[in-house]
């Protein structure tokens, strides 16, 4: 083995938490963006059993491992639960959330001090790329269900399986 866990250092860790449905251009971003400053980033897709997402979980996960391949050094699983239950059990001290808005900051702040709270994980903002301030995944399906043009804010991969579920509907 060679690298910084052959050599006794500890791998610098972080976790992207979301559900995904679907993945966005503004969220690849800040994966992009936490691949470049962590060893390994989680992508940790969330199951809300109450909401019916437009695609399974197991549809995100292999859409954003595909998108996601290029960096190398990026993980995909889903989570159920506590976040901070999630990080505990893979050893990361580290939550990487972007902030589009103000109204953003007041929502995850009380998360990230619960978090840290439970159990000592750090949460760092990453402000949005102003091209992506105002994207969703739900304003996405949205557009796209009224037929709009959504390729700019989505990778292709996404729009294809995007055009081709909406198709179905």
């Amino acid at each position: 083995m060679t690298g910084p866990e052959s050599e006794g250092l500890q791998m610098r860790r972080a976790v992207c938490p979301g559900s995904f449905d679907p993945i966005t251009n503004g969220h690849l971003d800040i994966i992009a963006r936490a691949s470049k400053l962590y060893d390994v980033v989680h992508v940790a897709v969330m199951i809300n059993q109450s909401k019916q997402g437009l695609f399974t979980v197991e549809e995100r996960i292999d859409l954003i491992r595909e998108i996601t391949a290029e960096f190398g050094n990026v993980e995909v699983e889903s989570f159920h639960g506590l976040l901070v239950d999630f990080c505990k059990e893979r050893d990361i001290p580290a939550i990487v959330k972007g902030l589009r808005a103000v109204s953003d900051f007041d929502y995850e702040l009380q998360m990230a001090q619960m978090n840290n709270g439970l159990s000592g994980v750090e949460t760092l903002f990453v402000p949005t790329n102003p091209t992506y301030s105002f994207l969703s995944s739900s304003l996405v399906k949205e557009v796209a269900a009224w037929g709009g043009d959504v390729s700019h804010l989505v990778p292709p991969r996404v729009l294809g399986a995007l055009t081709e579920r909406l198709a179905k509907k």
